[in-house]
């Protein structure tokens, strides 16, 4: 089974898109991607890639498994 691997903030946004998700909207802070009533903080859009670990955790804030993310 294939693990999660770092990716870059286009690639986040162009995922979530896929999945569902529209936006990425300014707002406060962050920005953030609506799906029906879920409002995602996603991180700001920066040089290097998002980790792993803040990957996984931004994918269990939008519901999608593992397994969904990796299917793109």
């Amino acid at each position: 089974m294939a693990e999660l691997s770092p990716v870059s903030w286009p690639d986040l946004v162009r995922q979530l898109r896929k999945l569902g998700f529209d936006g990425p909207y300014q707002g406060g802070k962050h920005p953030y991607m609506i799906k029906g009533n879920l409002v995602l903080i996603i991180p700001n859009p920066h040089r290097r890639e998002i980790g792993v670990a803040l990957l996984f955790r931004i994918l269990r804030r939008a519901g999608v498994t593992k397994e969904e993310w990796l299917e793109r």
